[in-house]
């Protein structure tokens, strides 16, 4: 294994490529004690499991092999062979895995003192009935970022204590604020809708998701992650839904399609505007945002680098030229076809990431909010170089 030395001086080279200081504002005692996060698929521990098992519905994916296969050895919930990027980042700053909040027994302090998780695949930004209206169906779950913003709402008052009112709790939390809007896109470009059309949705889709932050912020909430969306040109999903598009609309370098590619840097252009005027109406409020988009395209394009074989195929698929077929998806028996080293591959099930392609995404999520409250190193008792040991594959290390 590396000296803790040779890891530092690895952090710093991550971080002097892809970190983004955008605050330097601290926590009430230097570090968090408690995270709630909130998204899509990306950042579901166990909430749409958890939502069929309550409702006796169809379960997802999620709920059979190989999904867990990697790390917990069995299906946990989570749309990855392992684990998820929330899961990263709670295991370096010293906290257990975030439980999922809907489908909880006791739902108060004793069961989320440190934490919770509202994220829930196929939840939109965008209410439900307003995509209906538009045309768009939602897949998985009527679910939306306002529900689960409304949610922890709801609990918040059980979180609290007379010796430690909401305010202070929650200016001591860390707040993850996705990654969500990924599938007000996804539905509408799976469903054939104008892309024109969608591209309408962005400042819609970007606006509820700086307007979640403000209500928040109103509670007493200080410090938030917000990650941007990754590049969908290069998923397998999209790749190989528009597989025979011409050839000048592929990345001659990645085989990613381009003009994909740009509608996420439109949202995510347009999400850093909006957190810059929101750092401007807040001055005192950590807003951090995460760079998925930059990491992604930077693995794309140098794969072995990073530790990676294969990038536009999903390790768990069904055949074809990117190994996914969404009628035959990865997870419902009897598909249980797998690659043999999901540590080679980005992309798990053509939609979702390796826990070893979260591994890297955490570790600039974990590199900009040290950066960003420097004293977290410091302060939080875990935050060591010797625990940034689990941020790095094996490869690096």
């Amino acid at each position: 294994m590396a000296s803790c030395s040779w890891l530092k001086q690895r952090f710093i080279v991550i971080i002097s490529v892809f970190v983004t200081i955008t605050s330097v504002n601290s926590p009430v005692n230097g570090c968090f004690t408690s995270i709630f996060s909130f998204g899509d698929s990306l950042t579901d521990t166990g909430n749409l499991l958890e939502i069929s098992i309550s409702e006796s519905s169809r379960r997802p994916h999620s709920a059979f092999p190989p999904y867990g296969r990697t790390y917990f050895h069995h299906p946990t919930g989570r749309y990855c062979d392992g684990r998820l990027v929330i899961d990263f980042l709670a295991e370096a700053l010293g906290f257990s895995l975030l439980p999922p909040f809907y489908g909880s027994k006791s739902g108060g302090w004793e069961e989320f003192q440190k934490g919770v998780n509202f994220a829930v695949a196929g939840a939109t930004a965008l209410n439900s009935s307003f995509l209906a209206e538009q045309g768009i169906l939602s897949v998985s779950t009527n679910i939306s970022l306002g529900v689960e913003v409304n949610s922890f709402k709801n609990l918040l008052p059980s979180l609290c204590s007379p010796s430690l009112n909401c305010r202070e709790f929650l200016r001591n939390s860390l707040i993850v604020m996705g990654e969500i809007g990924g599938n007000d896109y996804n539905h509408p470009f799976w469903q054939g809708k104008n892309t024109e059309k969608i591209r309408q949705l962005v400042p819609l889709v970007v606006g509820v998701i700086t307007s979640s932050i403000n209500e928040l912020i109103k509670l007493g909430a200080e410090t938030f992650l917000v990650p941007g969306n990754f590049p969908i040109g290069c998923s397998p999903s999209f790749l190989a839904r528009f597989q025979g598009s011409s050839k000048d609309q592929y990345d001659p370098l990645t085989g990613c399609l381009t003009w994909l590619n740009q509608f996420t840097e439109y949202h995510n252009e347009l999400l850093r505007r909006e957190l810059h005027g929101l750092r401007n109406q807040h001055p005192d409020i950590n807003i951090i945002y995460v760079d998925y988009y930059n990491i992604s395209t930077r693995i794309y394009h140098s794969p072995e680098q990073f530790g990676f074989k294969e990038t536009l195929k999903a390790c768990c698929g069904t055949g074809g030229v990117y190994n996914y077929d969404p009628s035959k998806s990865c997870g419902y028996p009897p598909l249980d076809r797998c690659c043999k080293d999901p540590s080679s591959y980005i992309n798990w099930d053509g939609i979702h990431y390796t826990d070893a392609a979260n591994r890297w995404f955490a570790s600039v999520a974990f590199a900009e909010l040290m950066n960003a409250i420097p004293s977290l190193e410091a302060l939080c008792p875990t935050s060591t170089l010797n625990k940034l040991g689990i941020m790095y594959p094996k490869s690096e290390m």
